[in-house]
């Protein structure tokens, strides 16, 4: 395929519609403090609307109901969806329900599929993704603690999981628990669809954190902790084969790592649109922010580095898009850990920019700047990608085979003029 930086015509109509409709409908419910229930009314009719332009779960092949539009289009949609919290419940691509839903597609039953995937890529029903333990780092799923236990035709669960999306507001979790203790470390775990109000499970509260730190029950955007007491399930809730758990956690993982990384360029943008703004009018020391070099020099850097992960992610997306998922393994891990950075960084100079206000919750950076510090969190943390990039990029390299370094001059020398003795001979020859 040749390198192409250019979006067809017809397509950039619907980026185009999406932008002006996730600022005009959409970011204006986000100062509204609504319930669950609310929610879904406010955004029913703004779901039709996204239906009506074929925009619905777009993340999806056709047959599911999506628009199989591939990962480099899917990219440039979240970074207009990333502007607002809200922007993805809208358009049906939210996580966790958007990873659940490729899980169901690649791997579930046709009972499976009638009963969990339909009504949730229609808006009907919502889910929950239970792999993190607290007694466990996320970074090393192997080590997970929850299990699931044949005992005739069904499998009993029991567990402590936490910091699962959205779980106060699902109507069924996927559950990663191991099933064979004894096995391969990558084949320990098996997957789950577990009604939530199936008997044991209890969601034992919101946990209060940095970016919600007086969670409202059952509100979108919740991290819940969920407990898992003698939970008994069919053998028609296992997803996949017995110890497929991890294999299929990849389905949804590379993709999910771009949509995050093109919705915090959303996010940032907007970040940068406030501090341009901002620098426009406030006055300091005799001029406009606009006018001093700091604040300059802030607004060159963020608009360089969000170009950067912009084309670094589009890459990585197009990567996937021609070679899979595995072969952008090291491009899908180097944007993970650079675009939760330059997240940060262009919000916490935005914050700087708008001074006490924007400190306060006046505007929406305190939120945003509290959100960004997860973005080094979750989907494993940046010194797991650090590591990934590096292993994958030495595996390149192998040590010269007698220890002299490749670019050593004195070797280097000796060695062009063997190669070339018999050109300086006929430069002696001519002197």
């Amino acid at each position: 395929m040749a390198w192409d930086f250019s979006t067809e015509p017809e397509f950039q109509q619907k980026l185009d519609w999406m932008t002006a409709f996730v600022r005009e409908e959409i970011r204006p419910l986000e100062t509204l403090e609504l319930t669950w229930p609310q929610l879904l009314t406010a955004i029913a009719p703004l779901q039709q609307q996204v239906k009506a332009q074929q925009l619905w779960a777009a993340h999806l092949d056709p047959e599911l109901g999506g628009q199989g539009y591939g990962q480099v289009k899917l990219g440039l949609m979240h970074e207009i969806l990333g502007s607002s919290p809200l922007g993805p419940i809208v358009f049906g691509c939210q996580a966790p329900d958007s990873g659940n839903a490729e899980i169901l597609a690649a791997v579930g039953t046709d009972e499976q599929k009638r009963r969990w995937l339909d009504p949730l890529l229609a808006g009907e029903k919502y889910s929950a993704f239970a792999l993190t333990e607290p007694d466990n780092a996320g970074a090393d799923p192997t080590n997970l603690q929850t299990t699931a236990v044949r005992d005739g035709e069904d499998w009993v669960l029991d567990g402590d999981k936490w910091f699962i999306s959205n779980a106060s507001t699902a109507d069924f979790v996927i559950v990663v628990a191991v099933t064979d203790p004894d096995a391969e470390r990558h084949r320990r775990a098996s997957q789950f669809i577990v009604p939530i109000d199936a008997p044991g499970l209890e969601v034992v509260r919101d946990i209060a954190s940095m970016e919600n730190p007086s969670p409202r029950e059952n509100t979108y955007g919740s991290h819940c902790e969920v407990t898992l007491r003698d939970v008994r399930v069919g053998a028609d809730a296992l997803l996949g084969n017995p110890g497929d758990g991890f294999l299929i956690a990849q389905k949804r993982l590379g993709p999910g790592r771009i949509h995050h990384c093109m919705r915090w360029i959303g996010q940032a943008n907007r970040a940068f649109d406030m501090m341009c703004e901002r620098a426009t009018y406030r006055f300091a020391h005799g001029s406009v922010l606009g006018e001093k070099q700091t604040v300059r020099n802030w607004i060159a850097d963020s608009a360089a580095e969000m170009q950067a992960l912009r084309l670094m992610t589009l890459q990585a997306a197009w990567v996937i898009d021609t070679q899979g998922t595995k072969a952008a393994r090291k491009e899908i891990a180097m944007i993970k850990y650079f675009g939760a950075k330059i997240l940060h960084d262009v919000i916490d100079r935005a914050v700087q920019t708008h001074g006490s206000l924007g400190y306060s919750s006046d505007l929406p950076l305190d939120f945003m700047y509290r959100a960004a510090r997860a973005a080094r969190l979750y989907d494993g943390p940046d010194e797991v990608h650090r590591d990934t990039v590096a292993k994958v990029i030495l595996r390149g390299y192998e040590a010269p085979a007698d220890r002299i370094p490749t670019e050593h001059v004195p070797t280097r020398r000796r060695a062009a003029q063997e190669r070339y003795a018999a050109l300086f001979d006929e430069i002696l020859a001519s002197v």
